[in-house]
């Protein structure tokens, strides 16, 4: 009985023991589930917005489902991400606590049942495509983070917002919610972030937000808030950030703002009210940007600006300010950008910033007594920055109102703002491609255009806008293209005849998309006007035109004496986050500008008798030639009466003129030596900085060369060619008068001394390689005259403040009267640039361009001078190390060092077989000028064939071994009889040639480094 009882309690411990290890089994494996009723919220979420697809189930949490919690991160950026938290009611119990939905084009109406969910703490909806309203029951939510930035949301904040006590991030950027901001929100005492920009709020700030002592960020930029700035704001002691721009309030900027030590962004821009002082702000030392743009402070800067020691970007521009820009401000090393535009500052420019060379715009100022020479100085635009009673400001456009530098003489302008030349209608309009911006003056002919300002969170943006979204554009090419500002653009119609005119500015919204998704939800606001006097207020592009990719003209009449202004400003408004942030200020396509008036022309337009004196001159110049040459002219007197014979008052200069302008032709400001004499800097008495080619007494050619340039350049006119202004004949002095360039010569920017050197990145060697381009392909192809410039190389080729290339050298031209014939009975040129064929035999065509094109190509993109660069003892030239290269498929080791790896190879390597193709030791092989633009530009391959050393070596040493004999014994490079029988024939012919010497000269890069080569 007892062993029964035993085995009894011994069989049922046992099956106590294994039911509870079976129950501890059941419970281990008891997966965590999401409760029923929060599945059924996320389906009804999921119904309700479109894109989404969540297929939710009580598994959800754990097992994913096929796209919900699915983590999605592109760049870094997480875009799509659902978190659970599995760890309440021992593990058996999931709710969702994090939904992030970001950028994924969601649409349809925002569900009220995310307030349902009752353990949500982040609900990030960021650039979508909802729309609704914000709903009441996201009050009920334990919400931290709410970001519902970039979407198509209307009506009012809710009230119950205001009930999260929880909440931290409150983000409600880009939409379209109105009314006025209820007083509720105020009791968000957690709250950090409080980001409203790009609204239509209506009202006042509450006086409730002055309990917000925890906020470190407020924005609400671009709404209609108005009233005074609120003295509240000095509650917020830990703020770091505050943006009150473009909104409707007034100031002054409150004085307890002083107590926001922790601030290190200040952005208040476009006040309302009477002027103010400046605010004080003397101990926010941690400031990084300080932006008080407009806001009617008529003062002077206070110098403990200058003590803001980690001070990025300061931006005091269209105040009222006055006196000098205070010494201290030298101590800002950290300093980016500083826009002082338009003020009344005055004294003198400090000599450091015109050394700072960095995003700098003090345009529009009443400055004296500057030393500044340009009105672009690198990154610093001084365009209008002098007192028009400031006779030391040397340049026009550093006076007031920009005068003109000559006679008014212009009556019409076209441009493509931000594309390239195009035409409309019978008017061809002006290319607008520099794509400068930040701080930028740039001239053309007979416009120009000033930017201020950089994008924030964008600072890289550019100031080009293109048709981002594929748009259906319809109507002319020009609303293809755009140019754009973040804050300020104006452009200027100069030496303008006086009367009234028809401005048609033509727009076309190209940077939004047409579809349903965040991209097509943005709104671009600014200000035009014209002529001092605001036009349009708040313009919307979008709205006037319905829709994007439309065009829309706006047409006005105004009156201009000499110059036309046209002013469009960003004052704040519109959204600046969507499609990205950097999206926003001022956009026009293109300028028409027509007269009202008749245009004066005594029986024949300007155009008819502008054509008929340069052809009149261009003609008497041939034949004065074509007499001097067969040698019915001669003796100094007759050529001076010859040269004052021309009709060129329009460019003619008086000796006491040049004189004055180059200090007497003072050594100091001698700028180089040319073909045929020295070259001299100098400034016109009206500003104009100018360069002067003093023709050299003891050349037996002076004179017909000297006439042969006047004609030549007289009759070309092109954005990559030098411009000559004019010329002086008076006694002995024959001078050539042209535009100075302030960067010099190609080849001093690229193998100058050290300290002469530029830093050309690897878009602007693109850049001034299509330029050489597109100026040799003009003068072979498109002007009137057929020339062979004949003496291509790195020191021909000048840059401008922009770093545009500009050929030069290109007058001193020959015609080669003998029909059918491109025989030069003198070869002109430099060693190591000329063409094999020309340098052998005398056979010149376009080709011999072509072949020297490709020597410079070569140069630019290696940063090695063709004749001074000998990797090894066998090598001449660095063109025999590229075909030793290109032979070992190792030609990418051409590329200049310097450049690092910040350059496209594939841009590289199509360049340099471009550089092989042109100095192809066949002419007939090479292509033509007009044909290197379109591989340059992509529109035809380039297909560079592999060049044997041995194919190209023997003609072309055996003849620079020749012209390196005459040279170096100064024998005339005249050839035999024979030789000059050689015939050859160009599709346009025939040819007039230009060059700077009879016999080969010496590369100045070669006199720079003192070294020379011996020829084999």
């Amino acid at each position: 009985m007892g062993s029964m009882i035993l085995r009894f309690k011994v069989a049922f411990l046992l099956g106590f023991l294994v039911l509870n290890s079976f129950n501890e089994f059941v419970g281990s494996n008891a997966q965590s589930l999401l409760p029923e009723d929060e599945v059924k919220v996320l389906q009804a979420i999921s119904s309700k917005l479109q894109n989404l697809n969540w297929k939710v189930t009580q598994r959800s949490c754990i097992d994913g489902g096929e796209s919900f919690q699915r983590r999605i991160i592109i760049e870094g950026n997480i875009l799509s991400n659902v978190t659970c938290n599995c760890t309440l009611g021992n593990g058996s119990i999931c709710h969702v606590t994090n939904i992030q939905l970001k950028g994924l084009n969601i649409t349809g109406v925002l569900p009220a049942e995310f307030g349902n969910l009752t353990h949500l703490i982040e609900l990030d909806l960021t650039r979508n495509y909802i729309n609704g309203s914000i709903p009441t029951s996201f009050g009920q939510a334990p919400l931290e983070i709410l970001s519902l930035l970039g979407n198509r949301l209307s009506g009012s904040i809710p009230k119950e917002i205001g009930d999260i006590a929880s909440l931290k991030r409150l983000v409600l950027e880009d939409n379209q919610l109105d009314g006025p901001l209820h007083p509720n929100l105020g009791n968000l005492l957690q709250l950090e972030g409080l980001l409203l920009s790009a609204n239509n709020f209506t009202g006042t700030i509450p006086e409730t937000f002055g309990n917000l002592k925890n906020l470190t960020d407020f924005r609400i930029d671009g709404s209609r808030i108005s009233g005074k700035i609120p003295g509240l704001i000095g509650n917020w002691t830990k703020l770091d950030r505050l943006d009150l721009q473009g909104t409707a309030m007034e100031g002054p900027v409150p004085s307890n703002i002083a107590l926001l030590k922790n601030l290190t962004q200040l952005r208040i821009t476009d006040l309302n009210g009477s002027t103010t002082k400046f605010p004080d702000l003397k101990d926010l030392k941690n400031m990084k940007e300080l932006i008080l743009r407009n806001c009617l402070i008529a003062d002077s800067i206070p110098v403990y600006i200058g003590q803001m020691t980690t001070l990025k970007t300061l931006d005091l521009s269209f105040n009222k300010l006055t006196g000098e820009i205070p010494g201290s401000f030298e101590g800002l090393k950290m300093l980016m950008y500083m826009f002082l535009t338009n003020n009344s500052l005055s004294g003198a420019i400090p000599g450091w910033i015109l050394n700072y060379k960095k995003n700098i715009d003090l345009s529009y100022n009443n400055f004296t007594g500057s030393s500044a020479t340009l009105c672009q100085l690198s990154d610093v635009n001084l365009v209008s920055s002098h007192s028009s009673t400031d006779n030391n400001a040397i340049l026009w456009c550093l006076k007031k109102d920009l005068p003109c530098s000559g006679k008014p003489q212009y009556h019409s302008l076209f441009i493509n703002c931000g594309g390239p030349k195009t035409e409309f209608e019978g008017n061809e309009y002006d290319e607008d491609q520099n794509p400068e911006g930040i701080s930028n003056f740039v001239q053309k002919e007979n416009w120009a255009y000033s930017s201020t300002g950089f994008y924030i969170g964008k600072a890289n943006a550019n100031n080009i806008a293109t048709n981002t979204f594929s748009l259906n554009i319809s109507g002319p090419e020009y609303y293809k293209t755009a140019r754009l500002s973040p804050i300020s653009l104006k452009y200027y119609g100069l030496c303008m005849l006086k009367g009234s005119y028809k401005v048609q500015l033509h727009f076309a919204e190209i940077m939004y998309s047409d579809d349903q998704t965040f991209s097509s939800i943005g709104k671009r606001i600014f200000d035009v006007s014209i002529q001092g006097i605001r036009y349009l207020k708040d313009f919307n592009i979008m709205e006037e035109a319905g829709g994007v990719g439309k065009g829309i003209t706006q047409e006005f009449n105004v009156s201009v004496d000499s110059t036309l202004e046209i002013h469009l400003y960003w004052a704040g408004k519109g959204t600046n986050a969507v499609p990205d942030r950097g999206v926003y200020g001022p956009l026009i396509s293109a300028i028409t500008v027509t007269p009202n008036f008749d245009i004066p022309s005594d029986g024949l337009s300007a155009g008819a008798i502008a054509g008929i004196v340069i052809a009149s001159c261009v003609f008497l110049v041939l034949v004065l030639v074509v007499l001097r040459l067969m040698g019915f002219l001669g003796g100094k007197d007759s050529e001076e009466n010859e040269l004052r014979g021309l009709d060129l008052q329009t460019g003619y200069f008086t000796l006491r003129q040049i004189k004055a302008a180059t200090g007497n032709f003072d050594p100091a400001n001698k700028i180089g030596e040319g073909g045929f004499g020295p070259v001299y800097k100098g400034v016109l008495s009206d500003g104009v900085v100018i360069a002067v080619k003093q023709l050299s007494s003891k050349s037996k050619q002076g004179n017909r060369e000297f006439v042969n340039e006047i004609g030549m350049i007289s009759a070309l006119q092109h954005p990559n060619l030098v411009k000559l202004y004019g010329c002086c004949i008076e006694g002995n002095q024959l001078l050539l008068i042209y535009e100075y360039l302030e960067n010099n010569s190609l080849a001093r920017a690229l193998f100058g001394h050290q300290e002469s050197r530029l830093h050309l990145d690897w878009p602007t060697r693109k850049k001034i390689c299509m330029g050489i381009a597109r100026g040799l392909a003009f003068l072979h192809e498109e002007s009137v005259l057929k020339i062979v410039h004949r003496d291509i190389k790195a020191t021909n080729v000048l840059l401008d403040n922009n770093l545009n290339a500009k050929i030069s050298d290109f007058g001193l031209a020959k015609l080669n009267e003998e029909e059918n014939t491109h025989i030069s009975t003198r070869i002109a040129g430099t060693i190591g640039y000329m063409a094999p064929e020309y340098a052998m035999r005398g056979y010149l065509t376009d080709k011999a361009d072509v072949y020297s094109f490709g020597i410079v190509a070569l140069e630019i993109v290696s940063g090695k001078s063709n004749t001074n660069y000998r990797p090894k003892e066998e090598f001449v030239y660095l063109l025999d190390w590229a075909y030793v290269l290109q032979e070992q498929g190792n030609l990418l080791e051409l590329v200049d060092t310097s450049l690092g790896s910040s350059y496209s190879k594939d841009e590289a390597f199509k360049m340099l077989n471009l550089a092989l193709l042109c100095t192809n030791p066949s002419p007939t092989l090479r292509p033509s000028m007009s044909a290197v633009v379109s591989m340059l530009e992509g529109k035809i391959a380039v297909q560079a064939s592999l060049i044997k050393r041995s194919q190209n070596s023997d003609a072309r040493f055996k003849a620079f071994e020749l012209l390196s004999q005459e040279s170096q014994t100064h024998v005339s490079s005249a050839f035999s009889v024979e030789s000059q029988v050689q015939r050859g024939k160009s599709m346009d012919g025939p040819w007039i040639d230009s060059s700077s010497a009879s016999f080969p000269s010496t590369d100045e890069t070669t006199q720079e480094h003192g070294s020379s080569r011996k020829l084999i």
